[in-house]
């Protein structure tokens, strides 16, 4: 399934109050460009705090920019979420296995679960290294993933559906062939690396990890002083976002960590001081395989044509950075509690020639001026971006991908909160828009297409809210997620299993679209008259599931 946009809003809260707080004696090893420009991503309203953890030489610095809820200043004691930067830790004790002897990288990781059954494919099973390098074949998230609460998607995925999916799941290609990332792949490698020493991921990571480096304030779930320090997580919009709490899947993203206890573990890993730690690292550092044009992954750690080593970390309400220089004289942690990608202060701070993205800043503009940028726009053959209006915002969605969210900084002029996005809209000689540039790794023209270019797009229409109470249920797909179809006023919403719940559409009774995503849904009826069924239409295929039960 491909509906797995995290939710993106259209508010954007501004925070009151810059404030930058020197953490040690130290001082000035953040490169001023990046200094100056978390202090305009603060002021914009772009996140709440930034806090840096910077590494030069024989010195170290923690640098806190903004302010916590109820005033409070960061520091380098306070507790963020650093999700995905979780899998770099799990590299480790994968790195400290092989070292001891007790597996090698080419071990099936059937061997450390022998009461799973794992996926395989013409005999080949998957390894321990495959995991590491995400390259073992498993999807992104196991298709069973129906939290109880959508907003702490992990917190009930346990053993006993990790098995399940396993059981059930194919194999698309052979192990080891192709990169794909994967939270499944390393929570499952985790889980191994735990069950095989009779232990708990969480146990493992404290005491293999944790307490050798003297990473007091860290863990896989929150202590009372642990959450007497947090930070509490915003998404992009700056709306509270709920912790995340995790069950079988943890060495994917589960650790909590302040600055102060991740420059521990920064310096360790760029060997500063004396740690038992220092060859498992270097282990789990060296690229092993490509993913990317410019970029090699070894175990969980990726390396940049530059030689960067380093690995970022999302949440549905926090960012987080970790990286270090090819001859390991400068390393940088960033931690943010505002899911707005922030791996540019990273590299910035790491490489004096790394590109700083803009801060931008939202405005206003009436609600009906935003209905001139609404078309499609060619950026090449068979790729298009198609730009339209959705819950008073405007929203933009390139051939094959989910929407996302674009705002104004003035006229003619959007940005998006995600992967360095921005658009300049052109205009012809009467003042028409004819076209957009978007600015994404390079500028690339887009002119806009008429309307006989461009396939017919399904009209909305307006159903009864009588009708529409037709379809709100539970509906279960043969792998194991649930579409769950609610009403929200005078509209439906419908929600995948472990995904934010979307607005769809009529265009003729019992038939929806998402705006999205491509992907449409036509209700079946029984022959009573009453919806029994539902059947997702997207990619190319047609995905039907029963209703479960009447809401």
């Amino acid at each position: 399934m491909v509906l797995s946009l995290l939710r993106r809003g259209i508010v954007i809260c501004s925070f009151a109050g810059v404030l930058m707080t020197s953490v040690s004696a130290d001082s000035g090893l953040l490169p001023a460009r990046v200094e100056q420009a978390a202090r305009e991503r603060i002021a914009s309203g772009a996140c709440q705090t930034l806090v840096f953890g910077m590494v030069d030489g024989d010195k170290s610095e923690v640098v806190a920019f903004g302010k916590l809820d109820h005033d409070r200043a960061p520091d380098a004691d306070t507790v963020y979420e650093i999700g995905s930067v979780t899998k770099t830790f799990t590299a480790t004790l994968l790195a400290q296995s092989v070292l001891s002897g007790r597996v090698t990288l080419d071990t099936p990781v059937g061997q450390l679960l022998p009461d799973f059954e794992i996926p395989s494919r013409e005999g080949k099973q998957i390894t321990l290294g495959e995991l590491a390098t995400q390259h073992s074949g498993l999807p992104r998230l196991p298709a069973n993933l129906a939290p109880a609460d959508p907003a702490n998607p992990y917190a009930d995925y346990d053993a006993a559906k990790l098995k399940t999916f396993l059981a059930g799941y194919e194999l698309p290609r052979d192990p080891g062939t192709a990169y794909e990332y994967s939270n499944l792949g390393f929570g499952l490698l985790g889980y191994a690396l735990a069950q095989s020493e009779h232990t708990t991921f969480a146990a493992m990571v404290d005491r293999e990890i944790f307490k050798p480096l003297g990473m007091t304030m860290s863990g896989t779930a929150l202590t009372a002083e642990m959450r007497s320090r947090l930070a509490s997580g915003h998404d992009d919009a700056g709306v509270p976002a709920k912790n995340w709490d995790f069950d079988a899947l943890a060495g994917a993203g589960a650790i909590y960590a302040t600055a102060n206890d991740m420059l521990r573990y920064l310096k360790a890993n760029m060997g500063i001081g004396d740690s038992s730690l220092t060859a498992a690292m270097r282990f789990a550092q060296q690229p092993r395989s490509g993913m990317a044009a410019k970029m090699r992954i070894g175990l969980a750690w990726m390396t940049t044509d530059k030689g960067v080593v380093w690995h970022n970390g999302g949440t549905f309400g926090y960012r987080s950075f970790l990286g270090f220089t090819a001859d390991r004289r400068r390393g940088v942690i960033v931690l943010s509690n505002t899911a707005v990608d922030q791996d540019d202060l990273g590299f910035a701070a790491l490489d004096d020639e790394a590109r700083l993205l803009p801060t931008w800043k939202a405005t206003a503009l009436p609600a009906t001026s935003l209905e001139q940028y609404v078309g499609t726009y060619k950026l090449a053959d068979k790729f298009l971006l198609k730009v339209f209006r959705m819950n008073d915002g405007l929203y933009a969605r390139a051939t094959g991908q989910a929407a996302i969210p674009i705002f104004p900084a003035s006229p003619d002029e959007f940005f998006a909160k995600v992967a360095g996005i921005s658009m300049t809209f052109t205009r012809d000689a009467s003042g028409a828009v004819a076209g957009l540039v978007l600015h994404q790794n390079g500028d690339h023209a887009a002119p806009k297409l008429s309307a006989s270019e461009v396939a017919a797009e399904p009209k909305e229409i307006s159903l009864p809210a009588a009708t529409l109470r037709d379809y709100v249920g539970k509906y279960q797909f043969d792998f194991g997620a649930v579409l769950d179809v609610v009403l929200k006023d005078d509209h439906l919403e419908a929600q995948l299993s472990g995904q934010p719940a979307f607005q769809i559409f009529a265009r003729a009774a019992d038939e929806f679209f998402y705006k999205v995503v491509d992907a449409q849904l036509h209700f079946e009826r029984d022959a009573n008259n009453v919806v029994a069924a539902v059947l997702l239409h997207q990619d190319g295929r047609d995905m039907k599931a029963p209703r479960r039960m009447a809401q």
